[in-house]
C-alpha cells in the first residue's frame, strides 16, 4: 500500500479543504454591485443575498448524501467528482445572465462542497492514525481558516473591477484536479487502520454523535454572530467602517488558525470533552467580552480567546467522529458532521436576529458567552458521566 506521508499527498488533501471555505467569502464583495446589475428584478435585495447563502443550505441537504456516496463509490471517485462539478457550478455566475440562474449554479456549488468536505475529511482519516491523525487535522481546520481570509480578500480586490471576476476563483478546484488524480489513492479499508477505531462495530454509535452533533450546531449558530453581526454592532459602539469590521473578523480567524494547528499538542494533554469543555469556555469568555466592550480595540482584544476556542473545537469533533465511528461508516459520519456544521451556520442569523431586534447585539453577545459559559461548565465537571451517558470511551481517555 502507498505512503500518504508525502508532501504532494498532504498539500493536496489541505488545498482541497480550502475549497469549503471558498462557497461563500470568494463572492460576499461582490454582492452590492450584483444588486445593482440586477435592479430591475423584483425583490432583488433577497435574492442577491440568497446567492450567499444557498450554498449552506444545499450543503445541508447534500453532506447526509455524501456521507452515504463516500462509503459506497469510494473516497477518491467523490473528490474527483465534486472537484469537477465545484469548478463547473461556482465559475458559472461569471456567463450567466440570469439572477436565478445564477441561483441554480450556487445550489450545484453547495453539493460540491458537501462532497470535497466529506471525502478529504474521510481520507485524512483513512490515511492517519493517532497523534498523527489529530496534528493533520488541526492543520486541516487551520488551512480553511486561512483560506477563507486569503479567498475574501482577493475577492474583494477583483471585484472592484467587476463584479464577476470572482466567480473565476472557483476554476482553482480544476487546478487541483491533476494532483487530486496522480496523487491521491483510494485506502483500503477492509482493516482498521487505528486500533483505537470501533472498526469492529456493527454500527454507528448513536448517542456519541447525537452529542458531537448537537455541539457542532451550538458553535456554528452561536460563532456566526461575528460574521453576521459583528459589523453592525462595531458601527455601534465605534463607527467604524468596512476595513476595521474585516481585520476583526480577520484576527478571529488567524487565532482560531493557530489554535487548530496546535491541536495534536492540547490532544496529547486532554481528552475530546475536556477540550470541548476548555473551546466552549474560551468562546464563552469572548462572547461575555465583546457585549461588555465600549470599543474597537477591546473587542480586538476579545476576539483573541474567541478565536481560540473556534480553533479546538472544529478539528476535536472530527478526530473525535473518526475515531469512534466504524471505518466502513465513517464517511457517514463526517457527513452527518457536516451537515450540523453547515446547519449551524444557515441557522445562525435566523435565531439572532430576533433576540438582537429585541434585546440589542450587546445583550445578545452576552446571553451567548454566558450559555457557553454555562454549558463549559457542566462539560468539565460532569466528564465522567457525560463519557459513560453517550458511551464514549475515547472521551475518557
Amino acid at each position: 500500500m502507498r505512503q500518504p506521508n508525502t508532501l504532494p499527498i498532504k498539500a493536496t488533501l489541505l488545498l482541497a479543504s480550502t475549497l469549503t471555505v471558498m462557497s461563500g467569502a470568494t463572492i460576499a464583495p461582490s454582492l452590492p454591485a450584483m444588486q445593482a446589475h440586477f435592479a430591475e428584478v423584483p425583490n432583488a435585495a433577497f435574492w442577491v443575498r440568497l446567492v450567499l447563502t444557498m450554498p449552506a443550505l444545499l450543503i445541508v441537504l447534500g453532506s447526509p448524501v455524501a456521507g452515504q456516496l463516500v462509503d459506497r463509490i469510494g473516497r477518491k471517485p467523490l473528490l474527483v467528482g465534486s472537484a469537477v462539478l465545484y469548478g463547473l457550478a461556482g465559475s458559472s455566475g461569471f456567463v450567466l445572465e440570469s439572477l436565478f440562474a445564477i441561483l441554480v449554479g450556487r445550489a450545484l456549488l453547495g453539493l460540491a462542497v458537501a462532497g470535497v468536505m466529506v471525502s478529504a475529511t474521510t481520507l485524512i482519516a483513512d490515511y492517519y492514525a493517532g497523534a498523527e491523525r489529530a496534528n493533520f487535522m488541526g492543520l486541516q481546520a487551520a488551512f480553511m481558516g486561512l483560506g477563507g481570509v486569503l479567498f475574501l480578500t482577493l475577492g474583494g480586490f477583483i471585484a472592484d473591477a467587476n463584479w464577476r471576476l470572482p466567480f473565476l476563483i472557483y476554476l482553482f478546484a480544476w487546478l487541483l484536479l491533476p494532483t487530486i488524480l496522480f496523487t491521491l489513492f483510494e485506502p483500503r479499508r477492509s482493516t482498521p487502520a487505528d486500533p483505537s477505531d470501533r472498526s469492529a462495530s456493527s454500527g454507528l454509535p448513536v448517542k456519541l454523535l447525537a452529542f458531537i452533533y448537537s455541539a457542532a450546531l451550538l458553535m456554528q449558530v452561536i460563532f456566526y454572530l461575528i460574521p453576521v453581526q459583528l459589523p453592525f454592532y462595531l458601527q455601534q459602539i465605534s463607527e467604524v467602517g468596512a476595513m476595521e469590521s474585516g481585520l476583526a473578523i480577520a484576527l478571529s480567524t488567524l487565532m482560531s488558525a493557530i489554535a487548530s494547528m496546535n491541536y495534536g499538542k492540547v490532544k496529547q494533554r486532554f481528552n475530546f470533552i475536556s477540550i470541548l469543555a476548555i473551546a466552549f469556555g474560551l468562546m464563552g469568555i469572548g462572547y461575555i467580552g465583546i457585549g461588555l466592550a465600549n470599543s474597537f480595540w477591546l473587542v480586538l482584544l476579545v476576539l483573541v480567546p474567541t478565536g481560540l476556542g473556534l480553533g479546538l473545537l472544529m478539528p476535536n469533533l472530527n478526530v473525535w467522529v473518526t475515531i469512534e465511528a466504524p471505518d466502513a461508516l465513517r464517511g457517514r459520519a463526517l457527513g452527518g458532521l457536516t451537515t450540523f456544521f453547515f446547519l449551524g451556520q444557515f441557522l445562525s442569523p435566523i435565531v439572532s436576529q430576533p433576540i438582537s431586534a429585541s434585546l440589542g447585539l450587546a445583550p445578545t453577545y452576552g446571553l451567548a458567552g454566558v450559555l457557553l459559559a454555562v454549558v463549559a461548565g457542566l462539560l468539565w465537571t460532569g466528564k465522567a458521566q457525560i463519557c459513560r451517558s453517550i458511551g464514549s470511551a475515547a472521551g475518557r481517555t
